[in-house]
């Protein structure tokens, strides 16, 4: 949907800064437009987004498989360099604005406004399938209440008998463990390709139901129910946490699994593609790009303290990866002790972390019936607070953009939260079909691999180099009394945009089709999944396109009006200065083109 720019100020080719129309925006949202009761409902909110199931089961093993110990300096590294200025800087446009990423996006630069479109596409995709993440914790949840734990014995209905092992076994060998039988067939009951859907696994399509329900539930009243959701969702995964670490450190063979983690190989240093993954492993988790931050940072006050959030919500979230591996890796080390078998042949990451290794390890545990309940509950809490999120970005651009016309007709803003989720159920059926797990694989890597790595280097392109840095510390300096010091405007002005370049040259040359395990996907699926992505991505060009056809007088000054940025940055410069910023960066933007 293109943004409606017809009551923007009359005249913007003169390249000056011109107030915000405010009439051109609902009043609900500009004065009416609810805040957090409190700073840290943001805290916990933004925390919780950031920390999801990434932290427990990507982090632990890139780190494991990039140079151990060593991989904390290109991460901590790209941490300080990309991560938190980033954050700072999505936080610092959703707080200034007050609005959701496609009408704050398309204020900062109008010719880049299908990136704020863009990251509403690819939020309300991820969506679709995240929950099904939740309906398999779920599951397991429930199971975990039985008796003796489902996937700990190779003596049930759904086991192949003949190559199930109690236990992990070689990687060369034939059998499979129970855990892994458990969640393929039983869970999943899985086909032999995406070519087979096999029919919709009821027990799933009823636990994604109760997954949607809880996410209704806990945001359909906007911040004011999200606010207080977010104290038990963010907190209670780290009594979880640390509860593990601290029996996990008394098991046998603990501190070899650790060893593994952090022990330095400091060759892999010298390896570019550590470097990059550091970069991505920083960015997808903080969650740059998605507009969920921005969306998050758009209910805050004014001068609210976003300086100190970044840092808050930048360092717990490394705290928390980094807790989460001594977590995973204690306890692969004392199944590597159990079964005497290396650590490589047990150590992965992905959903198998979470849903086959890490249960297998739990069935072996002192009081089992604890620890699994409590695993898969925190699982649950991770995933919900990432959920809520990135639904709020879809529920807060149909506010915005068609609020005031729908609610005519609805009277109630609960309803829109409502439609949202349950057209995120619907388009979510497909990945809980007995080929469903096939299906959410290829969703996942050409949505949060593919797509987001675009979107992410053309969101820094139109904020840091088209809208500016100067822009930015003025905007910075209206809400928190100061500009922004000389590590955040380097930052943003050469190593952000350099740093997304690389990534992205880095994610084209490495690029690699989908796979499942040892299956490769059918031709039609990677066309299939091309085309998920440039759902998303196809809003940038057409946005720029759409901008500069709507624009009047030759190429040179249609593109000039298209990179002015129509959002009001106030009296912080005498009129003439802010003219003379136009005209200098416009300036400096269309010599390059010319």
């Amino acid at each position: 949907m293109d943004v409606d720019h017809s009551k923007a100020p009359a005249d913007r080719r003169d390249c000056s800064l011109k107030p915000l129309d405010l009439k051109a925006i609902p009043e609900k949202i500009v004065d009416g437009r609810p805040t957090w009761s409190g700073r840290l409902e943001f805290i916990l909110a933004s925390v919780g987004y950031a920390v999801g199931l990434g932290n427990v089961w990507r982090f632990p093993y890139l780190c494991y498989s990039s140079g151990g110990g060593a991989f904390m300096i290109p991460y901590l590294t790209m941490v300080l360099l990309c991560g938190i200025p980033l954050l700072f800087m999505e936080f610092a446009i959703g707080q200034y604005t007050r609005l959701g990423p496609v009408h704050a996006l398309a204020k900062i630069c109008p010719l880049f406004k299908g990136v704020g479109l863009a990251t509403v596409v690819i939020s309300f995709v991820f969506t679709t399938y995240y929950n099904v993440l939740m309906s398999w914790s779920l599951y397991y949840f429930f199971n975990s209440f039985e008796a003796t734990l489902p996937w700990k014995s190779c003596n049930n209905t759904w086991n192949v008998v003949e190559n199930c092992s109690r236990g992990f076994v070689d990687s060369d060998a034939y059998l499979q463990s129970a855990s892994q039988q458990f969640f393929d067939h039983r869970l999943l009951e899985k086909t032999a390709g995406i070519e087979e859907s096999g029919g919709i696994r009821w027990e799933l399509f009823g636990y994604l139901i109760f997954a949607w329900v809880i996410v209704y539930l806990c945001i359909f009243k906007g911040v004011k129910s999200t606010g207080k959701v977010v104290y038990f969702t963010a907190i209670f995964p780290y009594f979880v946490l640390f509860a593990l670490l601290i029996n996990n450190l008394q098991l046998p063979g603990a501190k070899k699994g650790i060893l593994y983690f952090v022990t330095p190989v400091w060759s892999k240093l010298f390896t570019v593609k550590v470097w990059v993954n550091a970069a991505a492993q920083v960015f997808n988790s903080i969650g740059i790009a998605f507009g969920s931050q921005i969306s998050l940072a758009s209910y805050n006050k004014f001068n609210n303290n976003i300086l100190r959030d970044t840092l808050i919500v930048s360092l717990t979230n490394s705290f928390t990866s980094i807790l989460a591996g001594f977590v995973i890796f204690s306890a692969v080390g004392y199944m590597a002790h159990i079964y005497n078998l290396p650590v490589d042949n047990i150590a992965t990451d992905g959903p198998g972390l979470v849903f086959v290794v890490y249960p297998e390890i739990l069935s072996t545990m002192p009081v089992s019936q604890l620890w699994a309940p409590l695993f898969f509950f925190m699982l649950l809490c991770l995933g919900l607070d990432s959920q809520f999120a990135t639904v709020e970005v879809a529920v807060a651009f149909v506010k915005d953009e068609y609020g005031p016309r729908i609610l005519r007709y609805i009277k109630r803003e609960e309803l829109i939260t409502l439609a949202v989720c349950l057209l995120s159920f619907l388009l979510g059926i497909p990945h809980i079909t007995k080929g469903g797990v096939y299906v959410f694989q290829l969703m996942d890597h050409y949505t949060a691999v593919v797509s987001l790595v675009f979107l992410a280097f053309f969101e820094v392109l139109a904020v840091c180099w088209i809208f500016g840095v100067s822009r930015i510390s003025i905007m910075i300096k209206k809400m928190l009394g100061k500009a922004p010091n000389l590590y955040f405007r380097m930052c943003w002005m050469v190593l952000c945009p350099i740093l997304m370049l690389v990534i992205l040259i880095s994610s084209i040359a490495q690029y690699t089709p989908v796979h499942y395990g040892k299956y490769s996907y059918p031709a039609w699926s990677e066309w299939v999944g091309w085309a998920v992505s440039l759902v998303s991505i196809v809003w940038i060009p057409l946005g720029a396109i759409q901008e500069i056809c709507k624009n009047k007088g030759s190429f040179r000054q249609r593109l000039k009006t298209a990179i002015t940025p129509t959002v009001d940055l106030g009296a912080e410069y005498p009129s003439s200065e802010k003219q003379n910023l136009d005209l200098q960066m416009s300036e400096t933007l269309l010599s390059s083109v010319a």
